[in-house]
């Protein structure tokens, strides 16, 4: 038997549990989106990273800035799935769901299979809450939860008579019940609680009584697992054995900002990050606005217009441009990006994808804008475009697009998504030694082809097809380049037919012939695999997640993934042609297999879903499991 703090910082006796080991769990917080259940969830899975095991999120927050209090609409929840083995997604399905509301329950009680566990927060279950929900009696009465396990508690009642001597109102006291619900499940999980506790002290440095009021609040959630004969039974996750080194946990729009501030440091130029806020995009200016000291201004434009412009500009000027927005922000830069592959300008611009279209789901993630990304501009305008495939791989993403744009002078599309900018998961921190080489030869002489001695801008590298880049103001390099169409080599402005009709083709032949890797596929049968399952973005984890469950169950399946979207790697094709069936699941209506369709003339599987949610990998094994017994009956 141990001992505990109660919440006056005294010793209480600790009552003896039975402890369940797991290999993973799956736990949903969630309540109304004044509740607190991004920070809880944010707080869980912080401490989970601390202690070893690997993780990823699935944060899901309401559309609407300030839904009606207690309705469906205003619901926020956030999903952590910790394992002590390599896992892929957030989970499916909850095994615990954590509820703090009759609107947080409705909302989410379906993707609970039976026999999971409930906690409720029992003060909010009351008549008029459950009217605005839709219930015509209260669920934890009438047998709706006859199937779950199911853990009453009174959070509001227990926290606000743990705080009942700092001086809080009940109103702001009630406001740390989301720190019970953290301190129960810690206790339930065997979770570090030192990490919080600094936390929320660091977090309310300015207002120390609500720093402690929430670490009353946290202890009292900790003692009522302690004490309570509600729950008999605690559960244990060993750490994951990962790779050795540095880990921390990371969001992939976080993941995105370090990326571009490696980029500056490695390219030794200085980062001009032009933006306009939107969803869910934003984070990457406000966590690159935080690293002046290398070299990275943040400029917050009027719109998203403005924004790429002044990225360009710096471009221009001889900085690294980069510009962050959402599709319809794509939409509107969409000229700007044109203007950049005129002039052949280095640009990352920034695409975290929600759904649509025009405003559509703002909170809610998509995998919709490759088209847009690939032929959303007017005229033949061709850019590179890159994804990544998990919050962590968002850092080497950045890199990557920084050095096509700079080996290449281009702008390149980088797409994200919501679930990859939201969602987090553990980091390997890389040693600053292997970071690639991004660093860049400014034009210095004049280079003109016939003698002149003047400095001509399109003068182009023989392999890569790049024109030099000079910085504005070096003497003898003046130079003329903008949006009207220019005369190859002199840069003049040009209207002659043929030279356009060259320069469109030379423009492409310099896209085309970026170097990307070759496409890696998974196979363990040893190449007895009929069909390949080929994804791009954030379904990756959901697509690996289904084939280990498709080969655990005796079927052979191959998978690849792109990362690489334009161009895409030289054996894509040969890949593509060497499978019976290749199927496709993207968070769209199909538009890489369209486009895969179109240029290997394989006649892919599209599986789609445009539900603003990240697919189940139980949907997918279902999918594939399908197929394959069709090919094989075939």
């Amino acid at each position: 038997m141990g001992t505990t703090a109660n919440g006056n910082g005294s010793l209480s006796a600790a009552r003896p549990t039975e402890i369940s080991r797991l290999d993973r769990v799956v736990i949903r917080f969630a309540g109304d989106s004044g509740d607190g259940m991004q920070l809880t969830g944010d707080r869980f899975t912080s401490e989970a990273a601390a202690f070893g095991n690997d993780l990823a999120t699935l944060p899901n927050f309401p559309a609407e800035i300030r839904a009606p209090q207690g309705t469906i609409p205003g619901v926020s929840s956030f999903q952590v799935h910790f394992a002590d083995y390599d896992i892929l997604t957030p989970g499916d399905r909850p095994d615990v769901l954590v509820v703090m509301n009759p609107a947080a329950l409705k909302a989410n009680l379906d993707d609970l299979p039976r026999g999971g566990t409930v906690i409720v927060n029992t003060d909010e279950f009351s008549k008029r809450n459950l009217t605005k929900v839709g219930y015509q009696a209260n669920p934890l009465e009438d047998g709706t939860l006859a199937a779950y396990q199911v853990h009453e508690v009174a959070m509001s009642t227990l926290t606000q008579g743990a705080l009942a001597d700092t001086g809080l109102g009940k109103k702001d006291a009630e406001r740390c019940k989301n720190m019970f619900a953290l301190g129960l499940l810690s206790w339930m999980y065997h979770r570090p609680t030192e990490g919080t506790e600094r936390f929320l002290r660091e977090k309310f440095a300015r207002k120390a009584e609500i720093a402690e009021a929430n670490i009353l609040a946290f202890r009292a959630g900790w003692n009522y697992g302690e004490t309570t004969e509600s729950f008999a039974t605690t559960f244990e996750v060993a750490p994951a054995k990962l790779a050795k080194g540095t880990y921390r946990q990371i969001t992939g729009n976080t993941a995105l900002a370090y990326g571009i501030v490696a980029a500056g440091q490695q390219s030794g130029l200085p980062i001009l990050l032009g933006t306009y806020p939107i969803t869910p995009a934003s984070d990457i200016l406000h966590e690159l606005s935080k690293h002046k000291n290398f070299g990275v201004i943040t400029f917050q434009a009027e719109d998203e217009i403005a924004g790429i412009g002044a990225a360009l500009g710096a471009s221009y000027g001889g900085a690294l441009g980069v510009t962050s927005t959402s599709g319809p922000g794509i939409a509107l830069k969409s000229e700007t990006i044109g203007l950049g592959v005129m002039t052949e300008l280095p640009l990352v611009v920034i695409d975290v994808q929600r759904g649509g279209p025009s405003t559509g789901l703002p909170t809610k993630t998509e995998q919709a804008d490759l088209l847009q990304a690939m032929f959303g501009r007017n005229g033949e305008s061709p850019v590179p475009i890159v994804a990544p495939q998990s919050p962590a791989d968002c850092f080497e993403i950045a890199l990557e697009a920084t050095r096509i744009a700079l080996a290449y002078r281009t702008p390149v599309l980088l797409l994200s998504d919501g679930a990859i900018a939201n969602g987090s998961e553990p980091w390997l921190v890389p040693n600053v030694a292997d970071l690639p080489d991004l660093s860049v030869e400014f034009a210095g002489n004049p280079n003109a082809t016939d003698g002149s001695g003047e400095f001509w801008p399109y003068v182009r590298d023989p392999e890569t097809l790049a024109r030099e880049w000079a910085i504005p103001g070096t003497p003898g390099l003046q130079h003329r380049i903008g949006g009207l169409e220019k005369a190859d080599g002199k840069g003049n402005i040009s209207y002659d037919p043929d030279n356009h009709d060259h320069m469109v083709r030379l423009r492409q032949a310099k896209i085309d012939s970026v170097k990307v890797p070759d496409l890696a596929v998974d196979d363990p049968s040893g190449g007895q695999a009929r069909v390949l399952a080929l994804g791009w973005g954030s379904s990756y984890g959901p697509i690996g997640a289904a084939c280990r469950r498709v080969r655990n169950d005796g079927l052979p399946i191959a998978q690849a993934h792109l990362r690489y979207l334009n161009p895409m790697p030289r054996n894509l094709g040969e890949i593509l042609h060497s499978y019976d069936k290749v199927v496709v699941p993207e968070m769209n209506l199909g538009q890489l297999a369209l486009l895969l369709r179109g240029k290997y003339g394989v006649d892919v599987h599209s599986h789609t879903k445009v539900a603003g949610l990240p697919f189940k990998a139980e949907e997918l094994q279902h999918v594939f499991t399908d197929i394959i017994k069709g090919v094989v009956l075939s």
